[in-house]
């Protein structure tokens, strides 16, 4: 996201398997710091359908807010997709 929030592209960051992914700052943040982002809007879908976040999805937000913080690019929201039922929930707003 540049300065108003506008976002400068959409990037695929990491695939996981059916029920787990890796997910390391490094990857998150590099397209964000080439493209000069003051901002990032995180999201990624759970497969059961369920967008309930896991004890892992809510972990891996920390860590991803706390290295924005040393880096200089806020971490605006994690949203978590499921299913068209399920919807989507909000890290940043409470799950």
């Amino acid at each position: 996201m540049d300065t108003k929030h506008r976002p400068l592209s959409i990037e695929v960051c990491t695939v996981g398997t059916l029920d787990a992914s890796l997910v390391h700052p490094r990857e998150v943040f590099k397209a964000a710091i080439v493209a000069g982002a003051t901002a990032v809007l995180l999201m990624h879908n759970h497969p059961s359908g369920d967008p309930t976040p896991s004890r892992e999805d809510k972990a891996v937000t920390d860590r991803l807010e706390e290295v924005g913080k040393l880096i200089g690019i806020t971490v605006l929201d994690h949203i978590v997709v499921g299913d068209d039922e399920g919807g989507s929930v909000s890290l940043r707003e409470g799950a």
